[in-house]
């Protein structure tokens, strides 16, 4: 049977413990979990496949921690994420399903999040942030509901406004030519786009004067 021949304190990690049996390094533990063993103690095969599972699913939640601890994901990241560092897909489903009790994972909240950082820093269509959210994994039920009370004509006037120091001293027809631009990329339609960058030329022209060029104007 084999037998443990030694319990040594890892010299980077003083909370880790290498395991020996036979003469040979069998794996890493906690410190918690190494103290229940000791040196001479035998262990049945099954023992020894336990510690290593144990170990594995440790391993694999911490990772989970860490890519969780840069900013929310959603559940299909995380799987995503433990897939390429070559987790077996059960043990993937056993981390997802425990951060999901502990309301680490929840796709609502990661798409709230995901709407709200997009709102804040770079407004986009309603079909731009779905197809993002569609690749993050996220459920159309979920997307709908928050989707439904969208309100695309004001996200195309913040997406525009916040450019608008750019573009002082072109001439009206660069102006909407840039503008309208950089809305379509965001995903806008067409009616939504000409509605926004005739209303902020409007209100330009009549509160910033100097704003476009005097000699070009059209």
């Amino acid at each position: 049977m084999p037998v443990i021949t030694a319990l040594e304190i890892h010299h980077r990690d003083r909370q880790r413990v290498r395991l020996y049996i036979d003469d040979e390094y069998a794996m890493e533990l906690p410190l918690i979990k190494a103290r229940t063993l000791q040196r001479g103690q035998c262990l049945t095969e099954s023992e020894i496949s336990a510690l290593g599972e144990a170990e594995a699913a440790r391993k694999a939640y911490d990772r989970a921690l860490r890519f969780l601890a840069y900013r929310a994901r959603s559940r299909e990241e995380v799987r995503r994420h433990l897939e390429r560092k070559g987790i077996a897909a059960p043990l993937i489903a056993d981390v997802i399903e425990r951060l999901e009790r502990r309301g680490y994972v929840d796709d609502v909240a990661f798409a709230e999040f995901w709407l709200a950082e997009r709102e804040r820093s770079k407004p986009m269509a309603p079909r731009a942030l779905r197809y993002e959210l569609r690749g993050k994994g996220v459920d159309d039920d979920i997307i709908d509901d928050l989707l439904s009370q969208f309100d695309e004509h004001d996200a195309a006037y913040r997406a525009a406004e916040a450019r608008l120091p750019r573009y002082r001293g072109w001439t009206q027809a660069a102006f909407r030519d840039k503008l309208g631009s950089l809305l379509r990329r965001r995903g806008f339609e067409g009616e939504t786009i000409n509605d926004v960058v005739l209303r902020l030329q409007k209100e330009l022209e009549e509160s910033e004067l100097g704003y476009f060029r005097a000699d070009d104007l059209d």
